[in-house]
Formats: structure tokens, C-alpha cells, sequence
């Protein structure tokens, strides 16, 4: 098929249409903006002969959505998407595009029981188990009895119908899948137990194409207003240390109604690239900020529900959008003015303007967390990881300055960095860069330190942390931990800390054991013994960042964290 050509130019044929648009990815301006329209124009009524070229389509539209030339390519671009599943193309390659994120196509993934529960509570008629994609049979045979009521379990004894069989007549009107995930939250005394016991279920999800079910083509936040992109990429390497210091161009709070849908955009996200990050699937809505660093870049900031937050850092998640476009996620935890930072570009926007949307996550974490010093954990790197391996992630730190304190792994860095600078087509091998990424690399702003997220040993605090309840209980750990809070609430002046809020009244639990091991604490004066306990509340009430802040505030505490980490 063709299409009626401009003035003085050739008709193009869909194929090179379609080539056309890959030339034209990083040029922009008035002639790529026409060159641009002409190519969509085309594709926006041909028929592509192959699964490929739907999904080559799609990304070219979806990298336009988020960086459009004018106000005309961008209202095409998100025209064509929200009708992309209709497309013919798409039906004739819709199997051969399952698992693509394409609306029209089937997602198929083994979520975990968060997202699983979102799933089947949001679209249950579109969600179900996909047999024979790896379930764990043994665990669903051996776990069923524990979801259904106590009448029922005479049968198990020898059951009269095979595992599928059995589902659906214990499902009623609801799929397997609904069963499995509710059941599994219902029979257990908390939250955490329920996904454990599905999670061990292994069962693979499959998630049907409906009016709204999660897809890519769809996904985007509301905006006000769209930011043309006239002038080419920045595709160079920021300074780091000063993108750092140049704080966000605005803050804001988002109300309940909205947070929700970040949420649910956050969680698209994730679902339609195989993906699951539990700061998404268990954020809380009270503590959801939008974070506007100007160029049509913002940040959907996720705080994470009492329940499933860390004992010491605080994580949060965000959502980086470009134009109300999901562009990337990042996962990063903040204490001891520092933060250890896991950053990820989604295929589609890789190559655009990476590094510097990477300068604005690092700003934030200054800026809102006070941190100065960022490390990134080896497996962000690649180790255990063959996607960060792949990706070149260590090189990409590296060229921004991090380096890794390690005294081998810095000796090899060093060592490779001069080779590829003597010889311009050298190339680290891959035995190599699994050493290389076995360290942690960081990043300073100012003096280096030691104290700071990466290098301390934190597992030495909860391994103290046990040997204090084994000496006080033994098993019997709730028995410790109340009598340990009681004590711990007078020792430093709490107050009636059982009519605290819920999560208030969590961390304190969780907490008062440490108080046991912490060295010093008899020396602390009443004013740092109360802003103790504001530390210890703020950890379990609405904003986690809120905690940072009065933990960074208390050097007695930070200092007897690090003895405890140092083995003291």
C-alpha cells in the first residue's frame, strides 16, 4: 500500500515508511518533524506483513509520545497507540507478540502475590492461571488444604479429581487465579504470610487483552501541557557532583484520588515488561509525591505501606515519566546521608537522555534526603544479573565517576580504564566484568566516608539483634519483643505507646530489641533519649523521608549504629 506523497516527493511504501522512522530517532526539528508525520501517516493506515515490523511501529510511536517533535506529531503518536490493538497487523501477530506490553496481546508472568492481587481484583475476567509454565504442582498440591475450610479436607485424603480439576471446582464463579490469590491472603494471620504462601505457588499468571487492562500503548499520566522536543538529545555524560547540587524545579503532594492512579500507572509499568518492583506493589498512597525537573521530566516518588518497610533504610520507589510517559524506574534507599541507588531506562527510551535524567534522580536524593554520597549495589552492575552484565551498566558508572573502594576491584578498574584509552578498539572481556562488578561503586560529593550505605556491615546489627532475643526468649519472639518495648518505652520516656497509630506502635516493636544492643544509650541526655522515640515513630507513620531527616539530625544514634555494624 501507499500513500499519497507531499508535493515534489516519492509516495513511500510501509517498509520504508517504517525504516524511515529509525533513521529519524534522534533527529528533531521542523524537517524531521514533517519526515516524521509522513512515516506515521503512512503506517497509520498500511498493513505490516511481519511481527517485527508491528512491534518496530509501536516503539516509534512510543519514543515520539515521549519525546514529540510539535504538538501534531505528539497527538498522532498518542492516537495511533490508544488504537494500536485494533490494528489488523496486530491480531494476525498477536500470539507471536505476547509478552511485548502491545495493547491486543497476552502478558504472561509469574507476579508476585502484591501484584497478583492487584491484578485479579482489578480485571478478573481477564486474569487466570497459565498452566504448564513452570507452576511449583508439589506446593499446590501440598498447600490446597490450608485455602479451603475445614469441611472440605476429608477430601485431600484421596482426592477423587486431579490438581486443574479440583481448582475449578473450588473456584466457583472466580478464576483459579482469583482463588489462589485471595485464598492465600485469607487463611494466614498477615499480609506477609499470604504472599509468602503464594509466592511459593510459582504459578504463572496470564493477563488477557481487555478495554483497559494493562498495556505500554496506553500508559501515561496526565499533564497540563506537552514539551516539544526542537533541539537534539542530550546524550553526553553530565558532571555528576554539580547536576547533583541543582535541585528539582518543584515538590508537590499528591492528593489520595491521584496517587492511586500513579500507583496504578507505576504498576503498568511494571506488569507490561515482565517486571515486578515491590516499592510499586506495596506503596502507600499517603506518601506519593510528584517531583517536576523541568524539560517535560518528572519523578512519581512511591513511599512504601508501614508494614513492608526496612528495619533501617528507608526505600522508595519512582516512576520516571517524560511528557506523562513511563520512561524508567528507580529503586533507592536513604540513610547516613547517603543512598544506594538501582536505576533502569526502559528499552524503548535507552539511548536519549539517560545520563542526565540519571544527574536529576541523584538531585532529588540531595536534595530531598540529604544525601552525599550514592553507591550502587553489585547486582545493578551485573553480578548475578546477565541484563546488567549486557547492558554495560559498570561502564556506565564508571565514565560518571563512581569507583569502587574495594583495594582489587579498584586495581582492576584502574587497570582496564588505561587499556581502553590506550587502544581504541579494546574491549573488556566478559570474564573480566565479572570481576569488576563483585564491588559496590560510589560516589561522593564531598570528603569520602565510611559511614554510609555499601560499607556498613548491617548485618552484624541483627545478627546482635538475635543473639539478644535467643538470650531473653528463645521461640518465644513475641513474648520478648513486648516485654522488650514495655521496657524500652520507659527507658526512654514513650509514653503510651500501645495507643500509638498502627505502624507507630509496629516500628516501636520492632525496634525495642535493638535498643538492648545499642552502645552508649545510658550516656544520651532526656532531649536525645525523646527525639529517639520521634525517630522510632517517624519510621511507621506516613512519610518514611520524614524519619531520614530526624535520623541524620541524631548523630548519638547514627554513631552507635556504627559501632554496633563495626562489631562493637
Amino acid at each position: 500500500m501507499r500513500t499519497e506523497a507531499q508535493p515534489g516527493r516519492p509516495a513511500l511504501s510501509p517498509t520504508r515508511a517504517l525504516a524511515r522512522l529509525a533513521e529519524l530517532r534522534r533527529d528533531f526539528g521542523q524537517e524531521a518533524a514533517i519526515a516524521r508525520l509522513q512515516a506515521f501517516r503512512i503506517l497509520d493506515g498500511a498493513t505490516l506483513t511481519s511481527a517485527s515490523a508491528v512491534a518496530a511501529l509501536h516503539e516509534s510511536l512510543c519514543f515520539a509520545h515521549a519525546y514529540p517533535d510539535n504538538a501534531d506529531v505528539f497527538t498522532l503518536a498518542a492516537s495511533m497507540l490508544r488504537r494500536f490493538g485494533e490494528r489488523r497487523d496486530l491480531v494476525r501477530f498477536r500470539t507471536r507478540l505476547e509478552n511485548s506490553g502491545i495493547a491486543g496481546t497476552n502478558l504472561l508472568y509469574p507476579f508476585a502475590a502484591p501484584t497478583a492481587r492487584w491484578l485479579v481484583d482489578r480485571w478478573p475476567e481477564y486474569v487466570d492461571v497459565a498452566w504448564g509454565h513452570g507452576e511449583n504442582r508439589e506446593a499446590l498440591e501440598s498447600r490446597l488444604p490450608l485455602l479451603t475450610a475445614w469441611g472440605e479436607r476429608a477430601v485431600f485424603d484421596e482426592p477423587p479429581l486431579d490438581l486443574e480439576a479440583w481448582l475449578a471446582r473450588l473456584r466457583g464463579p472466580d478464576s483459579a487465579a482469583a482463588f489462589l490469590v485471595r485464598r492465600s491472603a485469607a487463611c494466614t494471620g498477615t499480609s506477609l504470610l499470604g504472599n509468602q504462601l503464594y509466592d511459593e505457588l510459582a504459578v504463572t499468571l496470564r493477563v488477557s487483552p481487555g478495554p483497559d487492562t494493562p498495556s505500554r500503548s496506553r500508559a501515561r499520566a496526565s499533564r497540563k501541557d506537552v514539551v516539544c522536543q526542537a533541539a537534539p538529545l542530550r546524550g553526553g555524560r553530565p558532571d555528576l557532583r554539580e547536576a547533583a547540587r541543582v535541585p528539582p524545579k518543584h515538590v508537590a503532594d499528591v492528593q489520595r484520588r491521584d496517587a492511586l492512579r500513579l500507583i496504578d500507572l507505576a504498576r503498568e509499568a511494571m506488569v507490561t515488561r515482565k517486571r515486578d518492583l515491590y516499592t510499586f506493589a506495596a506503596a502507600d498512597p499517603r506518601d506519593v509525591r510528584m517531583i517536576d525537573c523541568g524539560d517535560g521530566v518528572e519523578f512519581a516518588c512511591y513511599g512504601v505501606q508501614p508494614e513492608q518497610r526496612l528495619m533501617l533504610d528507608a526505600v522508595y520507589g519512582f516512576l520516571m515519566l517524560r511528557n506523562g510517559v513511563p520512561i524508567g524506574y528507580a529503586l533507592a534507599s536513604a540513610l547516613w546521608r547517603s543512598s544506594e541507588i538501582a536505576f533502569n531506562v526502559f528499552d524503548t527510551y535507552r539511548g536519549a537522555e539517560g545520563a542526565w535524567v540519571y544527574g536529576r534522580l541523584l538531585s532529588i536524593m540531595r536534595h530531598l534526603f540529604g544525601a552525599d554520597t550514592f553507591a550502587i549495589y553489585p547486582y545493578q552492575l551485573g553480578h548475578e544479573n546477565d541484563e546488567g552484565l549486557e547492558s554495560g551498566a559498570w561502564w556506565f558508572y564508571y565514565k560518571m565517576g563512581f569507583r569502587p573502594k574495594d583495594p582489587e576491584t579498584l586495581a582492576l578498574a584502574t587497570q582496564e580504564a588505561q587499556r581502553v584509552a590506550a587502544q581504541r578498539r579494546y574491549r573488556t572481556s566478559l570474564g573480566t566484568l565479572r570481576r569488576l562488578v563483585r564491588a559496590h561503586l560510589f560516589l561522593h560529593l564531598e570528603h569520602p566516608r565510611t559511614d554510609v550505605i555499601g560499607l556498613l556491615q548491617t548485618d552484624r546489627i541483627a545478627l546482635a539483634v538475635t543473639d539478644l532475643l535467643n538470650r531473653q526468649a528463645g521461640a518465644d519472639r513475641e513474648r520478648a519483643a513486648a516485654m522488650l518495648a514495655g521496657r524500652a518505652a520507659e527507658a526512654f520516656g514513650a509514653g503510651p505507646w500501645r495507643q500509638w497509630p498502627d505502624g507507630e506502635r509496629l516500628f516501636w516493636e520492632r525496634w525495642a530489641p535493638l535498643t538492648e544492643v545499642l552502645p552508649g544509650t545510658a550516656r544520651w541526655s532526656p532531649q536525645e533519649r525523646l527525639a529517639f522515640v520521634d525517630i522510632v515513630r517517624a519510621k511507621g507513620s506516613r512519610r518514611e523521608s520524614d524519619y531520614v531527616a530526624l535520623f541524620d539530625a541524631h548523630p548519638q544514634l547514627g554513631a552507635a549504629l556504627v559501632a554496633l555494624a563495626a562489631g562493637a
